[in-house]
């Protein structure tokens, strides 16, 4: 069975005066069949937040041009990411009056293997059909209470501090990113990154129905229209950016 690639993102700038979200697919001609998709959700005063998503893109895209597979593992591509766009963000904050910080969630295919990193509270869903098979664990106030058992999913929803993050891009300590691969890859997979003006509004289980039923780019579409109409005028920046593996007959 021959195995597609369909990908798709969907950007809106919510109820905010400004869109401080990033996110790209990216292809390398030099790799036919690989992909690196990136996404950021950017914070800071004025322009600061959209500058260092900014360089989130700009260093997803530096080191998978150079990207050199005999030389290089996918885990330190997306290592150099990080770490390039945290020392961008950083020397940022010298050149302005802002005080940019970053959130980053990197995806990566490559020889059918998938590989992820991510800082902050934007997420990576995997979900195979509709059953939901990991997702990143959000490096942010009410996260850490969630894992300590302090605080269940709901009140995490409410809590007055749920956008406290314990770590991103841009802060005075190098960033410990979060790392994974998926070795098993297959037909029926799919892969949603978004910050948290989308996830905010879906439980696991709708977005599982949502990109099991409709292709990448449907999917992305409603997705971001259901969003909207749940943040019923209140809405953050809402990025994501959908990743399917289909199967082709034939």
């Amino acid at each position: 069975m021959r195995v597609s690639v369909e990908s798709s993102i969907a950007r809106h700038i919510g109820d905010r005066k400004e869109q401080q979200d990033r996110v790209a697919v990216l292809t390398n001609p030099a790799h036919p069949g690989a992909l690196l998709v990136a996404l950021a959700d950017g914070m800071g005063g004025h322009s600061g937040g959209a500058m260092a998503a900014e360089q989130v893109i700009m260093a997803a895209k530096q080191n998978f041009d150079a990207f050199t597979p005999a030389t290089e593992q996918p885990e330190q591509l997306l290592d150099a990411v990080v770490r390039d766009a945290h020392s961008s963000i950083r020397l940022t904050r010298f050149t302005s009056e802002q005080d940019p910080h970053s959130t980053v969630v990197v995806f990566a295919l490559y020889r059918g293997k998938t590989y992820w990193a991510h800082c902050g509270d934007s997420r990576l869903y995997h979900f195979r059909g509709r059953e939901l098979m990991s997702r990143t664990q959000d490096h942010s106030l009410v996260g850490e209470l969630q894992r300590r058992g302090k605080l269940s999913a709901e009140e995490a929803l409410r809590h007055p501090q749920r956008n406290v993050l314990i770590a991103c891009l841009g802060g005075d300590r190098a960033p410990k990113a979060a790392h994974g691969d998926f070795a098993d890859v297959t037909a029926g997979d799919h892969f949603l990154l978004c910050s948290d003006g989308l996830w905010n509004y879906f439980s696991d289980d709708e977005l599982a129905a949502t990109l099991d039923e409709h292709s990448a780019a449907d999917a992305a579409s409603l997705l971001l229209d259901q969003a909207r109409e749940r943040a019923n005028g209140g809405g953050d920046n809402v990025s994501l950016a959908v990743v399917k593996f289909v199967a082709v007959e034939g």
